[in-house]
């Protein structure tokens, strides 16, 4: 059955207004996708506040690709990141050494690169998504721009997913 065109717009714009308006988790994670022109931190889009809850989407389709992002803080704030990917039959058979890579480079030039140390299921009930959490991290923020840069290491086509931050806030 098809519904006329206005009905369809009434209907999106009637949906994203109901859940524009909800609280709590139907505001989390606001989506930031990350392109083929997001390849270093310097070219990906820079989050001023790394405390609000963000997720940055990479799409992989062969080995050795990579996306980046930057990520602001200041001194004292809690630094959050989690890597996911989509659960997916082919994704998550993948061994570890095949898993997408996280790589957090702090102010200082230090940098860590997030251990794969589990594979939790987590379904997002509102865009009715299942992914896997592959690692988490979560210090005390240096004051300064964090660069974070996600590779792929399978010609298996993976969806990467970094969860940013941990607030909600509505508009963001």
């Amino acid at each position: 059955m098809r519904l006329p065109l206005r009905r369809m717009v009434v209907a999106t714009v009637a949906l994203g207004l109901a859940f524009g308006s909800m609280s709590g988790s139907a505001l989390a994670h606001e989506r930031v996708v990350l392109t083929g022109q997001h390849v270093t931190p310097a070219q990906g889009p820079l989050i001023q506040d790394g405390t609000i809850a963000r997720a940055a989407f990479a799409e992989f389709t062969g080995t050795g690709q990579q996306r980046g992002l930057r990520v602001r803080f200041t001194s004292g704030q809690e630094l959050r990141m989690e890597l996911l990917i989509a659960d997916t039959p082919s994704a998550s058979r993948l061994p570890v050494s095949n898993l997408p890579e996280l790589i957090v480079i702090a102010p200082d030039g230090s940098r860590r690169t997030l251990a794969i140390s589990e594979r939790t299921p987590f379904f997002e009930p509102f865009s009715g998504t299942s992914f896997l959490y592959l690692a988490r991290l979560r210090t005390k923020a240096q004051a300064g721009t964090y660069r974070v840069l996600v590779s792929s290491r399978s010609s298996t086509p993976v969806t990467a997913v970094i969860g940013i931050g941990y607030r909600e806030v509505a508009g963001h």
